[in-house]
């Protein structure tokens, strides 16, 4: 990819197996392999490529780890991050619209991650997260959490855990050290979808 935003092999193949065509609407797939947000409807959208590139890169998630989607859209983020995780692991996907979190999972079953148990779908208040199956090794969030961070993610993030997600127009990365004890860093120049609350 173009800037050299994807630097590991886990992520790279994952790129290569989970083709961005098969999270677009029909109408939009001859533009899917270009590097730009395209409209899934209900207002939001699927992120362009490098962008996902650099969040997943920044996230640096690992086989056999526990993964929470939030905002999972058409499903392509979750697909990338089940492809990583592998038999061992686990990704939450959560996405607040209904439509939006059926056509997501339709999306993922093409690659049978669904089936093998390896992603899980659940229509709920992303910015809540999903505390029954909390802590999670590694939080992806795809839409903006306007100018602050849900405490209740900071709180299902496990120790030594690392979450990505939009604050504003910039990308934060966290890691959690320790029970209270937060690492922040911050990427800014991006724009993302508003993170819809209930």
């Amino acid at each position: 990819m173009q800037n050299g935003y994807l630097k590991s092999d886990a992520i790279i193949e994952a790129f290569e197996h989970t083709n961005r065509i098969e999270f677009v609407p029909e109408e939009l797939e001859l533009q899917a392999n270009a590097d730009v947000a395209l409209p899934i409807g209900y207002g939001q959208t699927i992120s362009q490529p490098l962008v996902v590139a650099f969040m997943l890169e920044l996230l640096e998630p690992q086989k056999g780890q526990k993964i929470m989607d939030i905002g999972s859209g058409s499903g392509w983020t979750t697909a990338l991050l089940s492809h990583i995780v592998g038999q061992e692991g686990k990704v939450i996907a959560v996405e607040l619209i209904s439509q939006l979190c059926e056509f997501g999972e339709s999306n993922v079953s093409k690659f049978g991650f669904v089936k093998q148990g390896i992603a899980e779908f659940h229509n709920a208040d992303g910015s809540k997260g999903f505390p029954e199956q909390a802590p999670y090794d590694r939080i992806l969030v795809s839409a903006s959490a306007m100018d602050t961070i849900p405490q209740a993610l900071k709180e299902q993030l496990a120790i030594g855990g690392k979450m990505v997600l939009p604050v504003g127009s910039s990308i934060v990365y966290i890691e959690r050290e320790s029970e209270d004890k937060f690492f922040k860093e911050e990427f800014p120049g991006f724009t993302f979808v508003p993170l819809i609350l209930c």
